[in-house]
């Protein structure tokens, strides 16, 4: 785990009049980027990337140099000089279990992210390219709670057999940052509440916000929880083990149908929530019936992680890409409402989050920790 490390000074804000911070969100076919003055949008763009020239390029590691020329690119277009930023944020990559807070970009973290051991992962070259540009610049490079941030209670970590230990992979910096915001909306403080949050996107990730903590979280990645756009989410045991020996897929193709393959995509064909509402739309039973039981099974998620603090809860939180979806919204809140209020945030939010973690520590609100 991380420790804390004795912080830097608090920094002043630049000739700007603010803090002018670079934010960097590497996905699998996109580089997203903003610049922010203090927790204003300046400008954010989203360069895409061919899926075939990144299969040609090979791994997420040989796509840096391509990746970090299409940020100068960019912020040359918008003539942001580089020696303009006070500090550079990247989306926190596949680490070490590190608790909630903000990380300042150090070797060891750069070595655990490009070990032969480290989840193969876009996000992996968040704090990479960050690190980079603020050398350039001449300031710090930070992460923020990345998706392996562990909070679990002990009791959580039993998954039923000792070889198969739970752990925590989730949509950890968005779970924060629409919990503090809805905090802020009901007049109290995120460490003052009890709050179950569900991350709606092209993976699913249901949390018990215990005061300021995760005590318990769904780990889509693992296949845990609901049924998403793309993957299989918790599925009848025996039944994947048949699947495993029955000799129509290797390992990598099983891995692919239960990642990449499941959800709407396998009963669908199409991972697209657009075109499955499209679909609805235009009288499609089958697409209605299926959509509908993806909201079933994020309610009954929902429901599991009320009963993890005890009934006691304050606001239930939808947040995602698909939180836009009114229908999607609506069937869960139809079931869950007798829980909580439920409080809807659409949209992922990283990028405004990771600016607002870097604005913090620039005012000495927050100590960067030290990733070990």
């Amino acid at each position: 785990m991380a420790r804390t490390e004795g912080v830097a000074p608090e920094a002043k804000p630049s000739e700007h009049g603010g803090f002018r911070i670079l934010v960097i969100n590497p996905g699998s076919t996109s580089t997203k980027i903003a610049v922010y003055l203090d927790d204003h949008v300046v400008f954010q763009e989203t360069m895409s990337h061919d899926s075939a020239e990144l299969a040609k390029l090979g791994d997420v590691w040989a796509q840096y140099r391509m990746r970090l020329d299409a940020i100068f690119e960019a912020l040359e277009r918008h003539k942001e000089p580089v020696s303009g930023f006070d500090a550079v944020a990247g989306r926190g990559g596949i680490l070490k279990p590190v608790e909630s807070g903000v990380y300042e970009v150090n070797d060891e973290m750069v070595r655990d992210l490009t070990s032969g051991g480290s989840v193969s992962h876009a996000s992996n070259l968040g704090a990479l390219l960050a690190r980079e540009i603020a050398a350039r610049a001449g300031v710090r490079a930070f992460i923020a709670d990345p998706v392996v941030v562990d909070e679990l209670w002990d009791v959580a970590r039993l998954s039923g057999l000792p070889e198969i230990p739970r752990r925590t992979i989730f949509h950890a910096l968005n779970h924060k940052a629409v919990a503090r915001k809805a905090a802020r909306d009901m007049g109290s403080r995120y460490e003052d509440l009890n709050l179950v949050v569900a991350h709606l996107g092209g993976g699913i990730s249901v949390g018990a916000h215990l005061k300021g903590r995760v005590v318990d979280v769904s780990n889509g990645l693992d296949g845990e929880g609901p049924f998403t756009p793309e993957r299989a989410g918790a599925l009848p045991t025996l039944g994947v083990v048949d699947l495993c020996f029955s000799g129509k897929y290797t390992e990598d193709e099983m891995r692919r149908k239960l990642v990449g393959g499941g959800g709407l995509v396998a009963y669908l064909g199409t991972s697209n929530a657009a075109e499955v509402e499209r679909r609805i739309d235009a009288g499609d039973e089958r697409a209605a019936f299926v959509y509908e039981a993806m909201a079933y099974q994020v309610a009954k998620e929902i429901g599991a992680y009320a009963a993890v603090l005890s009934g006691e809860v304050d606001a239930i939180i939808l947040t995602g890409g698909l939180a836009h979806s009114r229908r999607l919204v609506d069937w869960i809140r139809d079931r869950v409402s007798f829980i909580a209020p439920v409080m809807v945030y659409p949209g992922e939010n990283e990028m405004q989050a990771l600016a607002e973690a870097s604005l913090r520590v620039l005012r000495g609100e927050e100590q960067a920790k030290a990733y070990r």
